[in-house]
């Protein structure tokens, strides 16, 4: 558990308590008073105070949380109204001791208790918080939209392996990343799962027919297009939750920012198609592990990494690993971009909800999802025009912003040697290779067939 940075100041009535908790959720929050004790719990930060003065819970009580900041503001009445705390700067020593202080013995009989779940344990050791220096947030390596972010993951220790699979986030630049993340791809990859779903894949045939709500909708430049996204009085509760906030990205930062739009819709796409709308408990799981953004905190400069991305993902680790359900995939993302700025706001704010309801995903929302929600809104005219770009297939759509990332794909043949080349002479060409997408086309190709990227 981590020990939050807290505060504490007083008026002749209350006793004021600031505690410092980014990165949680604003529904699970416990507080215990009784007297000169306090507790406080929401993960995974715990704080226990053993205060100076007595307070009680009456009813006066008032308690804030500024998402924005991370801070939670409490305010308690003081049970002897006018009476002075001393002491509350000397923060060590308002920190309770490991230890019970109770009078029970510390030897007992617990044969005849019943089974009762754990209770949480309110005698954990803490330690006073330290602040990271700026001097020492700058020499950590950024991530977060817009590669804005640093030192998150410094004290999340417990929580990041349910988070991302990338290890010591702080200290590994883009490029470290990036390695380990194609190693972990290629030590993942199953052979005997990929054949398996490519030649048994009836259920998979029935998932490509899956009709998204968004395949209904007109194109963004259509003057009933956006209009025809509608939303739930959920999410414009949502909506009204989120601060007003600008952003200031450099043109790469910006760049970067739309690729991993593209890496998260593409994820997102995918599990709507695989679960057919609707959502499951591993629905976090799929996205967050589909999407080198999120799973590895992966920094793109271009949309073949992106696309390369995401193909080895998919057939690497969902339940469904079909090549087909990349492409579909693929065609889903470009609906979504192509009708509009309302529809892409849509589906982040079904992510975000997707995460908010799941520990401890949500630390995504606060790391990626809630800025691009916001964001999204605020993109000028020029970026949010999406126009078709086609680059050797009908099918690709490619929003103006990333336009210039799209370079000529040359096509090529898979080596004779390769383990799965005669297995389907007749599929579509899909060629994904380390270095990159190299063709994406409609042709059937009578010699080739797809080749995952580790081999």
């Amino acid at each position: 558990m981590i020990t939050p940075a807290f505060d504490l100041s007083q008026d002749s009535e209350f006793l004021i308590l600031s505690i410092r908790v980014p990165y949680t959720r604003t529904s699970e929050f416990d507080l215990y008073i009784d007297g000169t004790d306090f507790k406080f719990f929401a993960k995974p930060y715990f704080l226990k105070l053993t205060l100076p003065g007595r307070i009680v819970e009456d009813g006066r009580e008032k308690a804030t949380f500024d998402i924005d900041k991370g801070l939670f503001s409490l305010r308690v009445p003081k049970e002897t109204t006018g009476e002075h705390f001393e002491g509350l700067q000397l923060l060590t020593s308002l920190l309770a001791p490991k230890g019970s202080r109770s009078a029970k013995p510390l030897v007992e009989d617990v044969s005849t208790k019943d089974d009762e779940e754990d209770e949480f344990d309110w005698q954990i050791e803490q330690q006073v918080y330290e602040e990271i220096s700026e001097e020492e947030l700058r020499g950590l390596n950024k991530y977060g939209f817009g590669n804005q972010r640093s030192g998150v993951f410094a004290r999340l220790q417990e929580e990041l392996g349910d988070v991302i699979d990338i290890k010591n986030p702080e200290g590994t630049t883009a490029a470290e990343r990036r390695q380990r993340r194609l190693e972990a791809e290629a030590s993942a990859f199953s052979a005997d799962h990929y054949l398996a779903d490519r030649f048994e894949d009836d259920e998979i045939q029935g998932l490509l027919k899956f009709k998204p709500w968004w395949t209904k909708l007109q194109p963004a430049s259509d003057p009933q297009g956006e209009a025809a996204v509608s939303f739930t009085s959920d999410e414009k509760a949502q909506l009204r939750k989120f601060s007003n906030r600008s952003y200031l990205l450099d043109k790469t930062s910006r760049h970067q920012a739309w690729l991993s739009l593209v890496d998260i819709l593409l994820a997102y796409s995918y599990e709507v198609r695989s679960t057919e709308g609707e959502h499951n408990v591993e629905s976090p799981w799929t996205i967050r592990k589909l999407s080198g953004t999120l799973c590895w905190l992966e920094t793109f400069n271009s949309l073949r990494d992106v696309l390369v991305s995401f193909g080895r993902r998919a057939v690497c680790f969902p339940l469904y690993r079909h090549f087909s359900m990349v492409t579909a995939a693929l065609r889903d993302t470009v609906k979504i971009l192509h009708s509009g700025r309302a529809c892409v706001l849509k589906c982040l704010l079904d992510i975000h909800r997707v995460f908010r309801e799941n520990d401890p995903a949500y630390i995504l929302n606060d790391l990626y999802i809630t800025d691009y929600c916001i964001w999204i809104q605020r993109v000028n005219a020029l970026e949010e025009r999406i126009r078709p770009v086609i680059c050797h297939s009908r099918a690709r759509w490619i929003p103006e912003p990333l336009k210039d990332a799209v370079v000529p794909y040359q096509v090529s043949e898979v080596p004779s040697a390769s383990p799965l080349h005669s297995l389907n002479p007749h599929a579509p060409m899909y060629l994904i290779s380390q270095v990159g997408v190299t063709t994406i086309t409609s042709q059937t190709c009578k010699k080739c067939t797809f080749l995952p990227a580790i081999i």
